[in-house]
């Protein structure tokens, strides 16, 4: 998984599944385009991930969380509840705004 960090009033966390950097998806009006300015961080563990995460939750950061390695993986950090899921063409895409 590939994660960035963004330092603005809050840190914004993009982290998302390594095989879908630079690659756009499209379903309907639906449309997400996996940017290397914005996503292209370092690569890390299952295990560095959750430990960002937590450590992000508890300083009051937002998350992107786009890809289902990356998204299955908030589900387990408790980021995210299984309703705030979206979907394009089959991948999957969460935001969290603690």
């Amino acid at each position: 998984m590939l994660v960035k960090i963004h330092n603005s009033y809050r840190k914004i966390i993009a982290i998302c599944d390594s095989d879908i950097i630079s690659k756009t998806f499209e379903e309907g009006i639906r449309q997400i385009i996996i940017g290397e300015n914005f996503f292209r961080g370092q690569e890390k563990s299952e295990e560095e991930v959750l430990e960002i995460m937590e450590k992000a939750s508890a300083e009051d950061a937002t998350f992107n969380i786009v890809g289902n390695q990356s998204v299955k993986l908030a589900l387990k950090a408790g980021l995210i509840k299984p309703k705030g899921i979206i979907k394009i063409q089959g991948v999957s895409i969460a935001l969290s705004l603690l």
